[in-house]
């Protein structure tokens, strides 16, 4: 799928993705985290606040493409990565689309909301205007246990 230099470079960012999702699950947030980054820039962070911001769009995803938004001055991320550690839902599929993202890095699949090949594939969706390339299960492990300790902690 990639090669060496790709896969380092994807578990580096997913490490950062993973640290952001530890700030969510600090918040009592599902973990999710998200970086987007930019000729190996971290232009863009974020990590669920659906709970603190009583706001049922501020997911990883849509404070991340924001964030990355803001920092480059433009509505369009076409040359940026985005890297999350749990697959997207419909609403944060759409976004990637809509923001025109070149690749969305993906460390766990969600079978339930997973709109990146899962249940759906929003993000490559040929009848759509855009289409991202999708690379799955990178530090697949680290970012499932992490989704399954915040439901063990939450029963």
């Amino acid at each position: 799928m990639f090669n060496n230099k790709g896969e380092n470079k994807h578990r580096k960012f997913m490490q950062m993705a993973l640290a952001e999702a530890q700030l969510a699950l600090a918040k009592g947030e599902i973990p999710v985290g998200a970086i987007v980054v930019k000729e190996d820039q971290v232009i863009g962070r974020g990590h669920n606040l659906v709970e603190q911001l009583k706001d049922p769009t501020a997911h990883a995803e849509m404070i991340a493409i924001s964030a990355a938004c803001s920092t480059i001055n433009d509505k369009f991320l076409s040359s940026c990565t985005i890297y999350v550690t749990m697959e997207p839902c419909p609403m944060c599929s759409g976004a990637l689309v809509w923001s025109r993202l070149k690749q969305v890095v993906i460390g766990c699949l969600d079978p339930k909301t997973g709109s990146c090949g899962s249940l759906f594939n929003i993000a490559s969706n040929k009848k759509l205007n855009h289409q991202l390339e999708i690379v799955h299960n990178v530090m697949e492990e680290e970012c499932s246990q992490l989704v399954k300790l915040f439901f063990r902690m939450k029963r």
